[in-house]
């Protein structure tokens, strides 16, 4: 039976098919990057899967069976991944993951910058309401993004 580590949030559905494909799994999303190393170490993991935790050459070396660290997101900074290399451990994440939300956020960002929310916001909030500032912007109607 292969050893899950999963020290960060994970959706349930996740956890389920792990244990459905008769993963033993040990869900400890309350862990520090600090604590991890003796986790680790204690549950010996084939394979650690991490969100946003830290995860150092101390966690990595405290593995002995450990052979796959997933990122459970796009990027890997997060990672040692060179004292993954080091050790035999491969690094793997989720690339796209989050291209909705990122698409998504950009939209905002762009309307924002086009209406100067920001600035509005700011100005409202010390009093000030700058109305002919305010209607200069070009709209993105028709526009090319």
């Amino acid at each position: 039976m292969m050893k899950v580590l999963i020290a960060d949030k994970f959706e349930k559905v996740g956890i389920d098919g792990l244990r459905e494909l008769n993963c033993n799994v040990n869900y400890r999303p309350e862990v520090t990057a600090g604590d991890l190393p003796a986790l680790v170490r204690e549950f010996d993991p084939k394979v650690l899967i991490v969100r946003s935790k830290k995860v150092n050459a101390a966690a990595l070396e405290a593995g002995a069976g450990m052979s796959l660290v997933i990122r459970a997101g796009a990027g890997i900074d997060t990672i040692d991944v060179a004292a993954a290399s080091h050790l035999g451990i491969f690094v793997s994440n989720c690339p796209g993951k989050n291209s909705i939300a990122v698409a998504e956020l950009v939209m905002g960002l762009v309307l924002s910058l086009d209406r100067r929310i920001a600035d509005q916001v700011a100005d409202l909030r010390r009093g000030v309401w700058n109305k002919a500032d305010y209607s200069r912007s070009r709209g993105v109607h028709g526009r090319t993004l």
